[in-house]
């Protein structure tokens, strides 16, 4: 059974949109914000895990993606998608 009639136009546009989701200014950059700007931008995310995700950055470098993000103690995988939209990594 086919789903769509044309993948390749929905491929497209998928891509279009996750590039568009990225460079949203209006979005947390989280390899440049402070402990203070996370706690109070994401959600679930409380003072001491925002200074442990700066704390993080600066010792490992910078987050490439919400994995990146949830290598951090006390971020787990669940709580980076719940704020996908609200996390930017350029």
């Amino acid at each position: 059974m086919k789903f769509f009639k044309y993948p390749s136009i929905l491929l497209v546009a998928t891509t279009v949109l996750a590039l568009n989701v990225q460079a949203d200014p209006s979005r947390l950059n989280i390899n440049t914000a402070s402990a203070e700007t996370i706690d109070k931008t994401l959600v679930f995310v409380g003072q001491q895990t925002a200074r442990k995700i700066v704390e993080y950055r600066k010792q490992y470098g910078t987050f490439n993606d919400l994995d990146d993000l949830a290598k951090v103690k006390g971020v787990s995988k669940r709580l980076a998608r719940y704020n996908r939209n609200r996390i930017r990594f350029q």
